[in-house]
């Protein structure tokens, strides 16, 4: 049976199951994949007769990890769903990382029948409690009758003004009711976001230009706003048009083509010793009008805020009208930023940027001399051939082999900041994918396979530390099961790496219980799973090995044997920091 079937015949359900209304209501909005195990039970054997497929998570908070890479990559409304009880609650996780980094995903959770309510029924919880904190929306379906009605509201709370998630409780007797026949039809398609751009005021728009056009060192920040509006387009004609050079935060990066002359590369607390923009720092801090647009201005793309500098004039461009200004005073430019960004370019061009195209030769020098500078920096670990093997020198292999069309995405900690700073982004709208709202470990694996489901046709890599993928790795079995070739490479290096390293340098001393782990062989247990495993010992055998792996067609994890003692270009280790054992 077809959602439109349904549609056709919506006056009169007759033995139309709650589940089925509800699978409708979720194709009408585009829906065509849903992160769930076996529960909502009736919502899951009705989804197949309305083209819905399911991915079969292993646990609730991977799921949801997936639901908010699906949504990052594809551009829309992302469905996860869980049973009542500790299965929502393993939901919360997930749900808050998309919430701080603005992504949209509704979350189904099964609640306990209604008759039910408020008598100590089994694993029942106050959901509506449970997710206040890191969803935009909460509601409770009262009726079968009211299912269209509840879906069409939770896509739309995910989807508009700043994104985030919206969760939707459906008690579980409502999937097996005969709905009544509701009075009116609806036929919204709300599954897409943005779903309402608006751009800034023309007013601000034409002084924010005159701003810009007038500035003596202008500079732009783009953070993941942009990706998420999907303006990469926009602000490379920015870019180009006005000749501004762009920095992006590390959700930001890849909104740029890296190796346009006016592209800085990713700014923040990840510009010390060995980083790719160590030698461009005063680009930011010397800058008198800094663009900021889809940032955030948090801790890390601070540096604890001491990296923008307190002189200067800003601009913000931001959806969310409570982020501009927070920590930074700035001009309101409050809107969508693909729209925003092409109105500013049109305004530029119809002012004399004289100034600006003057200013261009000598600013792309100073760009390439700085990037050529953090490149030397970094070129004596970045090719060794030692053994461990350093975090350097295995980006440095799979920068060889990526292409544009390449999907990165990473775990938290460390990973972040070497694929921030060693690889490289070649078309504006490239994805790197990192857990940056809270930047919690274990998102890796399930953020590549929630890409790998949102577009199958691209290579996706995933670059996980052993302690981030000891959170996940159960769902090696679904990337076999449903069918999601990726290639995970996993840094083994038998230690907690940031926690060591930070407690070693703040206190002189660390927990060696809980920094220090015994040996694990991951290419063992994937292929204990069924899929593909390497254990990589020697860097001359890195490019290889990630070519053979991104060209099959099997989820593959690269366990390289890699140098504890590294340690990535965070601005908190200084220049000379010991971090001997």
């Amino acid at each position: 049976m077809t959602s439109k079937a349904i549609a056709e015949d919506h006056p009169d359900r007759g033995n139309i199951s709650g589940a089925h209304v509800f699978a409708a209501a979720l194709a009408r909005h585009g829906v065509d994949t849903v992160f769930g195990q076996s529960i909502p039970t009736a919502l899951f054997l009705a989804a197949p007769h309305h083209g819905i497929r399911q991915v079969g998570y292993r646990t609730e908070n991977a799921g949801a990890a997936m639901a908010d890479a699906y949504a990052r990559v594809s551009n829309k409304v992302a469905v996860v769903t869980a049973q009542n009880g500790p299965a929502a609650t393993l939901l919360v996780p997930g749900l808050a990382e998309a919430y701080k980094a603005s992504v949209p995903v509704v979350a189904v959770v099964q609640d306990v029948a209604r008759a039910y309510v408020e008598k100590n029924a089994f694993q029942e919880l106050d959901h509506l409690e449970l997710f206040k904190g890191v969803a935009k929306w909460i509601k409770r379906i009262p009726d079968a009758g009211r299912i269209d009605d509840f879906v069409d509201m939770a896509f739309a709370a995910a989807a508009s003004g700043r994104p985030g998630p919206a969760v939707l409780m459906a008690p579980m007797d409502i999937f097996t009711e005969a709905p009544d026949r509701p009075a009116v039809l609806r036929g919204a398609s709300l599954g897409a976001f943005p779903l309402d751009r608006c751009g800034p005021h023309p007013a601000r728009v034409a002084e924010a230009a005159d701003l810009l056009a007038s500035a003596e060192r202008p500079l732009v920040i783009a953070g993941g706003g942009v990706h998420l509006s999907q303006a990469a387009a926009e602000l490379a004609a920015l870019q180009e048009a006005a000749g501004l050079p762009i920095a992006t935060t590390l959700m930001g990066k890849g909104t740029v083509d890296e190796t346009h002359p006016l592209s800085v590369g990713v700014v923040g607390y990840f510009m010390g010793k060995r980083s790719r923009t160590r030698h461009l720092r005063d680009l930011v801090t010397e800058a008198d009008v800094i663009l900021l647009v889809g940032n955030r201005t948090n801790q890390n793309g601070t540096d604890s805020w001491s990296l923008y500098p307190k002189d200067a004039r800003y601009i913000h461009l931001d959806v969310d009208g409570q982020e501009i200004g927070r920590n930074y005073e700035a001009m309101r430019l409050v809107g969508d930023a693909k729209l925003g960004l092409a109105a500013l370019t049109e305004a530029l061009k119809a002012r004399d940027l004289g100034k600006r195209m003057a200013a261009r030769p000598q600013l792309e020098a100073k760009i390439a001399a700085g990037l050529k500078k953090g490149r030397e920096d970094m070129e004596a670990e970045a090719s060794s051939n030692a053994t461990p093997i350093r975090p350097e020198r295995i980006m440095r292999a799979l920068d060889e082999v990526m292409t544009p069309d390449t999907i990165v995405v990473t775990d938290a900690s460390y990973s972040s900041i070497w694929v921030g700073n060693f690889l490289t982004s070649r078309k504006a709208g490239q994805r790197f994918i990192t857990p940056r709202g809270l930047a919690g470990l274990g998102w890796g694996l399930p953020f590549a396979l929630g890409a790998k489901a949102a577009r199958p046709e691209a290579p996706v890599f995933a670059l996980c530390g052993d302690g981030g993928f000891a959170h996940t790795w159960s769902e090696l079995e679904t990337a076999r099961r449903m069918g999601l070739p990726v290639v995970v490479a996993i840094l083994n290096n038998q230690i907690l790496g940031y926690q060591k390293h930070a407690e070693k340098v703040t206190f002189g001393d660390y927990n060696d219980e809980a920094c220090d782990f015994t040996a694990v062989d991951h290419a063992a247990i994937a292929r204990a799973v069924g899929c593909e495993g390497v254990r990589v010992e020697r860097a001359e055998d890195l490019a290889d090995v990630f070519r053979k792996a991104l060209a099959a067609n099997i989820t593959t994890v690269v366990d390289i044997v890699t140098d504890e003692h590294a340690y990535p270009p965070i601005t908190a280790f200084a220049d000379d920091v010991s971090l001997s054992y």
